[in-house]
């Protein structure tokens, strides 16, 4: 049978709770895994960059959010609490994946500083990849900045995800975004005024 109207109109939160009580993978839980699927595999693939770790992390989200359904308080807005467990689990991957990979991590920043030093006298080299300017970056200052900007979070749901207080979370992007600057001042950034 498909989704009836009730069921529909359910906020996340209702089925949430309903979830908690159904003790499987019931029908409540069913929807809002439905629901959330695409844009957890959408924060996943932003942090992790890639589609096969985006899509191992965002299993392992769905896995974690079937764990954990119980412990959702009602505090914050679901999404805030599911998003906050899938900001987690890519962290977590990415460590794991950066202790492995440290290596690679230090050829990249030589080639970036390699490119930076063949700026043409024409100007800035404009197809420097984000992804390698976020790759300077630790990997909570780079997920907090793709989450703001990329996904269009508020400081106040950062703040919920992080586990941080809402000026922590503006003092976190500003100072990320200052050794961006720093970083690559040949850049220019969408906040920047207009010469």
């Amino acid at each position: 049978m498909g989704t009836t109207l009730a069921e529909l109109e359910q906020t996340d939160e209702e089925l949430a709770a309903e979830a908690a009580r159904e003790g499987s993978d019931g029908p409540a839980f069913v929807d809002l895994m439905r629901r959330h699927q695409e844009r957890i595999w959408r924060i996943c693939y932003r942090l992790m960059d890639n589609a096969e770790d985006a899509s191992d992390a965002a299993q392992e989200v769905l896995v974690r959010m079937f764990v954990a359904r119980h412990k959702f308080s009602g505090l914050s807005r679901y999404t805030t609490w599911l998003h906050a467990i899938a900001v987690r689990t890519c962290l977590s991957l990415r460590r794991g994946r950066g202790r492995r990979q440290r290596h690679e991590s230090l050829a990249q920043q030589e080639q970036i500083a390699q490119q930076r030093s063949q700026v043409s006298d024409e100007g800035p080299r404009q197809s420097l990849d984000l992804r390698e300017m976020l790759g300077i970056l630790e990997e909570e200052d780079r997920a907090i900045l793709i989450l703001k900007y990329g996904e269009g979070y508020s400081h106040e749901e950062l703040s919920e995800m992080f586990q941080i207080s809402v000026s922590a979370c503006k003092m976190r992007i500003s100072r990320a975004c200052a050794k961006l600057r720093g970083a690559f001042p040949e850049q220019r950034f969408d906040d920047e005024e207009s010469p």
